[in-house]
């Protein structure tokens, strides 16, 4: 489907697509940091379609071509402090983005599906707006807590930087990014990433946005208490080598939410090769299904 936009709310507007029947249960599909929609591959979306799902993907605000956020991001200093002055936004705005859409698209509730900082996303719509979620995926990410789920010592370098303006620069930096942070358990295709990268600074290239987007995570602190309302059932799935967002962020994003089940997938990384796809999909699949007959047995 062609790209649209959807105003959402409190002046963002939102870019969006659509894969499969219009009938079928929807799912949403959060991405993360400083990552728009595209990142969520379209073979992967007609994948989860054609197991029967109305599937909509979508930039977040300061991402591609939804709404870019004015402001300056944080400083490098007050991002490791963790104090974020001034608050531009945080991950419950985030989500109520994401309730907007779903409710001018008229699809609440959904099964909803969130990778990285859209996975914290993910479970702050489960937790502040239940009534939108029909079952959860979160999906190598974390709950917050500032002891779980900690990058790498030698990640910080790209979180900390901003990246280039220039195409090329862009192109290489974002390259040696999955390099660093991708699956080793898993064939890695530069040749994508290099075309994501390209079309990604085509769509909409805004350097400063990664930061503010950080600093959400960052302001919105630890969640686990809010974590532990999420009533949906939950399917959190880690790479047991991601260095972006360590293994005990999946664990304790489990153990937070009440009846999660956590699927640890040997050798994926912080990013989605072809080679995860099948199981990945099988799993989403799955337990969007178990889900819904659950919901009609009630």
């Amino acid at each position: 489907m062609a790209e649209q936009f959807c105003d959402v709310g409190g002046g963002i507007t939102l870019c969006y697509e659509t894969f499969g029947d219009p009938g079928n249960p929807p799912m949403v599909l959060i991405m993360g940091l400083a990552t728009q929609m595209i990142a969520w591959p379209e073979d992967f979306c007609s994948g989860l379609a054609e197991r029967g799902f109305y599937v909509v993907r979508f930039d977040n605000r300061d991402a591609g071509r939804s709404t870019h956020v004015p402001g300056r991001p944080p400083a490098a200093r007050q991002l490791l402090t963790r104090r974020i002055d001034p608050v531009l936004y945080t991950l419950s705005d985030m989500a109520g983005d994401t309730a907007g859409l779903m409710g001018e698209l008229e699809i609440a509730p959904a099964h909803v599906v969130g990778a990285s900082m859209g996975g914290m996303t993910a479970q702050t719509l489960a937790a502040e707006h239940p009534e939108s979620v029909r079952s959860l995926v979160s999906i190598m990410s974390t709950t917050g807590n500032r002891w779980r789920g900690q990058p790498a010592f030698g990640i910080y370098r790209f979180l900390l930087r901003r990246a280039p303006q220039d195409r090329e620069a862009f192109i290489e930096y974002l390259t040696t990014l999955f390099r660093a942070i991708g699956s080793p358990g898993f064939p890695r295709d530069e040749q994508r990433i290099r075309e994501i990268a390209a079309q990604s600074y085509d769509r909409g290239h805004d350097p400063p946005a990664s930061g503010r987007q950080l600093a959400a995570i960052v302001a919105s602190g630890d969640r686990t208490p809010a974590l532990r309302r999420i009533q949906a059932p939950t399917l959190v799935i880690h790479g047991t080598r991601d260095k972006m967002v360590r293994r005990s962020g999946g664990r304790a994003t489990a153990r937070a939410i009440p009846g999660a089940r956590l699927m640890m997938v040997e050798g994926m990384g912080h990013d989605l090769p072809e080679g995860t796809w099948p199981q990945l999909i099988e799993a989403i699949g799955s337990h969007a299904k178990t889900a819904d007959g659950a919901l009609v047995a009630r």
